[in-house]
C-alpha cells in the first residue's frame, strides 16, 4: 500500500524536476482575507499572481495545501466526501499551458503512480454561449487533441458544460462576482469498474467514478459583468491527496486510506462495532473526518466559539460527539485520546496537549447539553407537548441540542412524531440562517482580500499589542491567533487569566506612546532561523518558508519596540495610526485570553 506521505513526496519531487519551486503551505485561516473563513484551495493565496502580479519565486510553483470546504459538511458520511483534505497543486503563471500540463499530469498518474491507463477517463469544457447563441467561451478543442495525442481513446473523453467543467471559487461564470477569476478545466477520473446503473458516466454520482485531479486553465476575470482575458494564460491544478491515495491503492472508501484508518480502528475497539456494519458507517466517517478537521483548526490557534471560525470548529466537534454517542451512548468518551491516532505534522505535534485540552472541554460542555436536552424532552413527553420540527429547532436554538437526537430519543420512547419533522426543522433553520445573513452583512464584503487602509493600520496595531502584552505580562505571552476586519482587531494569546483594569491601561499606554513617538515601520527578508535568533516573534501555528519577511517597529539594529515575522502589509510609520483602545476581553479555555481592540481618532 502506498501512503499519502509517499504520494505527496512523489508529486512534489516530480514537479520540482520540472523546474517548479515548492512554496510553503498557507494557514487554514488567511490573515487579511475576510471573504472566506478557511483556505479552500491552494490557489487562494495566489490570486494576485494569477491576476498578473510577479511572484518572487518565479512562474512555476507547486505545493501541498491543507484545505477546508464547508459546502461538503452535510455530504460527509459517504465513501468520498470530507471537509478537510490536502490539495496537491502546481501552477504556471503565464508560462506553460494545456499541452504541457495535461501531459505532465498523465505522466505522473501512469508512470509515477502506475495507475492503469484503461481506468482513467477525462472530461473537457464543451463551451459557453449567451442567450443569443453568441460564443462567450469556446469549446476546448485544444485539450481534446492533447488527450487524444496522449493515447486516451475518444470513448473515454467526455464534454460537459460550465456546471461541471468550469472552475472558480464561486462556481459558474454567471455567478462569478466582480473581480473573481476562473476558467475552463479538464478533470481526470478513476474508474473503480463497477457500473451502478445504465448510462453511467464520469460525472454521475453513483460511486463508480472518482475525480482525482483538475487542471484549470485560468484565463478569465469578471469585469463590469463580462468575462475578460487575464493578462496571461495560467494553469491552476488541484488534486486531492486522499483521493489520489484511493486510486493508487484501488480503495473505494476514502476512510480506509491511511489518514483515517487509525481513527476507524480505534472506534471499532471502543464501540465493539465493525466498520463494515453499513448501518453505522456514517458515524465512523463523520467522526474520522470532523476530528481530523478539528485538530488542524485547533492547531492554528482557533478556539471553539459561537462566531465565524470558532463556530465552525464547535459544529465539527459537536457533530463528532453526537456520532460518538450514536456508536457508544454515554460510555466513557475518549475522543481526546483518539486524536493521537491521526497523522501528525510538526504543528500538531507541538500543540497536541492544547488540542486535547480544548476537545475535552468541549466534550464536557456537550455532555451537559445532552443531559439537559434529554430532561427537557422527557418533561415534554410527560406534559403531552407535541414533539415536532418547531420543538426540535427551539431545543437546538436555545440549548444547542442536535435535532437528530431529538428525533432518535422521541422514537425510542414510542412517540408518534409528525411525519415531516425533518422538513419542519429545515424550514425553521433556514429562517434562522436568513436572519443571520442579514445581521452579518459587512463582515464579508466581497473582493479577493481586504487590504484596505483601515485593515493595514490594525495589522500594524496587532504587532504593537503583541509586544506591549509581553512587556506588561511577561515573555510567556505568545500569539495563538488573530483576526482583523476594517472595524476591529482580535488577538488571542497564551495567559492563564483575564487582564486586570490596570494591566489593560498599561498595555494601551505603551501602544499609544509608540504611536505618538512616530516610529518607522520597516521590513527586510532573511532566513527564518536568523530572524528567530535575532528575537523576532512568530505566530506559533504558522508554517513559514526558509526566507521570511521581518517587520520592525523602530530601529532594526537596536532600540526597536517590536520585531515580528509577518507577510504584511503594514503602515510605514506609527504616526499613521490613531488611538488604540482595548474594548473587550474573553477567557479561552484554561490557558488563553482573547482581546478585541479598535483604532480610533487620536484623543
Amino acid at each position: 500500500m502506498i501512503t499519502t506521505d509517499e504520494i505527496r513526496e512523489k508529486y512534489l519531487n516530480f514537479f520540482k524536476e520540472k523546474s517548479h519551486y515548492e512554496i510553503p503551505a498557507s494557514p487554514l485561516v488567511l490573515e487579511g482575507d475576510p471573504t472566506t473563513l478557511f483556505t479552500s484551495a491552494g490557489m487562494q493565496p495566489l490570486i494576485p499572481y494569477l491576476k498578473g502580479e510577479p511572484h518572487p519565486k518565479g512562474r512555476r510553483l507547486c505545493n501541498s495545501q491543507p484545505s477546508i470546504r464547508l459546502q461538503d459538511i452535510d455530504e460527509v458520511g459517504d465513501n468520498r466526501h470530507t471537509t478537510f483534505f490536502e490539495m496537491l497543486g502546481n501552477w504556471s503563471l503565464g508560462d506553460y499551458f494545456k499541452k504541457e500540463q495535461l501531459a505532465w499530469f498523465w505522466e505522473f498518474l501512469t508512470d509515477i503512480l502506475s495507475l492503469p491507463k484503461d481506468k482513467l477517463y477525462v472530461s473537457i469544457f464543451e463551451g459557453l454561449k449567451d442567450e443569443r447563441g453568441k460564443v462567450v467561451v469556446p469549446k476546448d478543442e485544444e485539450s481534446y487533441k492533447v488527450w487524444l495525442s496522449l493515447g486516451v481513446p475518444e470513448e473515454r473523453i467526455f464534454f460537459y458544460g460550465s456546471e461541471k467543467n468550469w472552475w472558480s471559487r464561486s462556481g459558474e461564470p454567471i455567478s462569478m462576482p466582480e473581480g473573481e477569476i476562473g476558467g475552463p478545466d479538464s478533470e481526470v477520473f478513476y474508474d473503480f469498474g463497477k457500473p451502478r446503473h445504465e448510462g453511467c458516466h464520469p460525472n454521475c454520482d453513483c460511486g463508480r467514478f472518482l475525480e482525482i485531479g483538475n487542471s484549470v486553465f485560468m484565463e478569465y476575470e469578471k469585469k463590469n459583468g463580462k468575462l475578460v482575458f487575464l493578462p496571461e494564460k495560467n494553469v491552476d491544478f488541484g488534486g486531492g491527496l486522499e483521493r489520489l491515495s484511493m486510486a493508487a491503492n484501488n480503495i473505494e472508501d476514502i476512510f480506509l486510506t491511511d489518514p483515517y484508518l487509525g481513527v476507524v480502528r480505534a472506534l471499532e475497539g471502543i464501540s465493539g462495532i465493525k466498520y463494515d456494519d453499513n448501518n453505522r458507517n456514517r458515524s465512523f466517517r463523520v467522526i474520522a473526518d470532523h476530528l481530523r478537521a478539528s485538530v488542524n483548526i485547533l492547531s492554528e490557534g482557533i478556539y471553539p466559539s459561537n462566531k465565524l471560525h470558532g463556530y465552525v470548529l464547535r459544529r465539527l466537534l459537536r457533530r463528532s460527539f453526537l456520532h460518538f454517542y450514536f456508536l457508544c451512548g454515554f460510555s466513557d468518551w475518549k475522543l481526546d485520546e483518539i486524536v493521537l491516532t491521526l497523522e501528525s505534522n510538526e504543528k500538531i505535534k507541538k500543540n497536541i496537549e492544547f488540542v486535547q485540552e480544548l476537545i475535552k472541554e468541549e466534550e464536557l460542555k456537550f455532555r451537559r447539553i445532552l443531559d439537559r436536552g434529554i430532561k427537557i424532552i422527557e418533561k415534554a413527553v410527560r406534559d403531552g407537548v407535541k414533539i415536532d420540527g418547531k420543538f426540535a429547532f427551539d431545543l437546538y436554538q436555545n440549548e444547542g441540542f442536535p435535532w437528530e437526537l431529538t428525533l432518535e430519543i422521541s422514537q425510542e420512547k414510542g412517540l408518534n412524531l409528525v411525519s415531516d419533522v425533518k422538513d419542519q426543522f429545515k424550514k425553521e433553520f433556514e429562517k434562522h440562517q436568513e436572519i443571520s445573513r442579514k445581521a452579518s452583512v459587512g463582515v464579508f464584503k466581497g473582493g479577493l482580500a481586504d487590504h484596505s487602509y483601515e485593515v493595514v493600520k490594525l495589522h500594524t496595531a496587532t504587532h504593537l499589542l503583541h509586544s506591549a502584552l509581553r512587556k506588561v505580562l511577561g515573555d510567556s505571552v505568545s500569539q495563538k491567533g488573530s483576526n482583523i476586519t476594517s472595524e476591529r482587531l482580535r488577538f488571542d494569546f497564551s495567559f492563564p487569566r483575564k487582564l486586570s483594569d490596570e494591566e489593560i491601561r498599561k498595555v494601551e499606554t505603551l501602544v499609544n506612546k509608540v504611536i505618538t513617538d512616530k516610529l518607522p515601520v520597516s521590513w527586510e527578508e532573511k532566513k527564518l532561523e536568523d530572524a528567530i535568533e535575532e528575537g523576532a516573534l512568530h505566530f506559533f501555528a504558522e508554517k513559514y518558508g526558509d526566507v521570511v519577511k521581518v517587520y520592525t517597529v523602530g530601529d532594526p539594529k537596536g532600540g526597536y519596540f517590536s520585531k515580528e515575522v509577518c507577510g504584511g502589509p503594514h503602515v510605514k510609520n506609527t504616526s499613521e495610526l490613531g488611538y488604540v483602545r482595548i474594548i473587550k476581553q474573553e477567557k479561552l479555555g484554561q490557558t488563553a485570553v482573547r482581546i478585541y481592540a479598535v483604532n480610533e481618532e487620536k484623543k
